[in-house]
């Protein structure tokens, strides 16, 4: 089982926020794709009002997407000590949410992010013992406990103990396409690296729900760095294997 991480090192470090009158939150999903299921929990050491979040569906934790809880302004930092790569995402009113210990960025610093969009892959940089996502909420620079559609989640001493399934990035009914080829690998990324999360036996119908550049995947003669997010897959597969003879799809946007 991996160890919750302690950190330290972080200025400012926020406590638990007493009573009182608080703005609006955004309505917080979780920080991964929709369908996964995850463990979490609390480290007893750790002051910081913060959960870490392992897989807990058979899936690799290393590498999969971290995703935007709810739209804001996105920027990077980075703490060789103690969250390694992490994002912040200023959602106005006050409210911010923290991702620590990524293992690359998706976003530039900076970028207005939409709810569901990929910030980064979940990793294990700084002071951490394994790959796991460490996610926080703030008001007014004061860590907040976790509230995710609304509704508050424990605050367990080790994982298993307590498990959520993602519904972030399920909207969208996404462009229709047709795949080609046979065991094609839809990976959690658009990296050839990235864990394969389903394969395509044969040709396909699939829904396109954005694409981003990725990996460069040569096959058949092709060579394309662009990759598409499927809808029903929860993943990305290269536009090589996309039916259609444009490398970037028209009519679907950037992730």
């Amino acid at each position: 089982m991996l160890a919750l991480t302690v950190l330290t090192g972080l200025t400012a470090a926020p406590a638990q926020a007493a009573p009182a009158a608080v703005a609006a939150a955004p309505n917080f999903k979780a920080p991964f794709p929709c369908g996964q299921r995850w463990t979490y929990g609390h480290h007893s050491a750790e002051v910081r009002r913060a959960l870490d979040f392992v897989r807990a569906d058979g899936g690799a934790t290393a590498g999969t997407p971290v995703l935007a809880s709810a739209a804001g302004t996105a920027t990077r930092h980075y703490q060789a000590s103690g969250a390694g790569n992490y994002i912040v995402i200023d959602h106005g009113g006050g409210w911010r949410t923290y991702y620590f210990h990524l293992a690359a960025y998706s976003v530039a610093n900076g970028a207005y992010v939409g709810q569901g969009q990929q910030i980064g892959t979940t990793g294990s940089t700084g002071n951490s013992s394994g790959a796991h996502i460490h996610y926080e909420q703030l008001y007014n620079g004061t860590g907040q406990n976790i509230v995710i559609n609304g509704a508050a989640l424990s605050y367990p001493g080790s994982y298993h103990q307590a498990y959520l399934t993602s519904d972030n990035g399920c909207g969208g009914t996404g462009v229709p396409f047709t795949t080609w080829g046979s065991g094609v690998n839809v990976r959690a990324d658009a990296r050839l690296s990235a864990p394969v999360v389903a394969t395509l036996g044969g040709p396909t119908a699939v829904r396109v729900l954005c694409q981003k550049q990725g990996d460069t995947v040569t096959a058949e003669g092709y060579t394309n760095n662009w990759w598409s997010k499927l809808r029903d897959q929860n993943g990305f597969v290269s536009n090589i294997y996309i039916d259609h003879p444009s490398a970037q799809l028209p009519g679907v946007p950037v992730c």
